[in-house]
């Protein structure tokens, strides 16, 4: 699967090491283009999930805000829920679209 943002890949990787969680597909770390994310400051905690991490998206000489996003340290109550651990997975929204 990949993360595209107007023909760049952001992320890829095979659909069986991805994460489905509420309806988004999260990317393992090694298979983001780190380069594309700019930490964010806004802040937000999931009940469940724990501390996100938010990451503008570079696209081109634009910086588009807050349209990706991670757990860098979720709750270990989540790991059962979700599955299995994912912890730095990174997920995208809005423009960036997640393809097979």
């Amino acid at each position: 699967m990949k993360a595209v943002l107007n023909g760049t890949v952001i992320a890829e990787a095979p659909q069986d090491e991805l994460v489905k969680i509420e309806g988004n597909w999260y990317f393992p770390p090694a298979s983001v283009n780190s380069d594309l994310l700019v930490p964010s400051a806004t802040p937000y905690t999931c009940a469940w999930k724990g501390e996100c991490q938010y990451f503008n998206v570079k696209d081109g000489d634009t910086l588009l805000q807050d349209r990706a996003f991670s757990y860098p340290t979720p709750y270990p109550a989540s790991f059962e829920r979700v599955g299995r651990d994912y912890s730095n997975f990174v997920t995208f929204w809005k423009e960036v679209q997640v393809i097979n």
